[in-house]
């Protein structure tokens, strides 16, 4: 079944999200697999301090740390790799985070906006 079993592909299947819950989460996602839209501003108000709509590097890893529930390493790590890879392929020239580029990536409209902006880039 589709998004059930290991791939090194690496497929997000959005309608599968609610089975990636992991410990040390960002919690913007609820367990039935509900976007939670104050958990996700919740991340910007108190992690985006020079940029409102925007994460530094900084921010990132003071929102990671604040994150981590005791002894859970895996969910650590889950977290730490799912948002270092985030930021290290989506920041800007600025070395930010943008707001919209997270949510592209929370709602699964992400990869597709990054392929059709490579894609333009070609034809340029």
């Amino acid at each position: 079944m589709e998004g059930k079993s290991f791939s090194l592909l690496f497929p997000i299947v959005v309608k599968n999200i609610h089975m990636s819950k992991h410990g040390s989460n960002s919690g913007v996602y609820d367990e039935k697999g509900r976007f939670v839209l104050t958990k996700f501003e919740e991340i910007f108000v108190k992690y985006a301090r020079t940029h409102p709509d925007a994460l530094t590097s900084d921010g990132l890893n003071k929102f990671l740390k604040s994150n981590r529930e005791p002894k859970d390493f895996a969910g650590w790590l889950a977290s730490f790799t799912e948002w270092k890879n985030l930021y290290l392929l989506c920041k800007d020239e600025n070395s930010l985070l943008k707001k919209d580029v997270v949510r592209a990536a929370y709602d699964g409209s992400l990869f597709e906006r990054m392929a059709n902006e490579k894609e333009s880039k070609k034809k340029a």
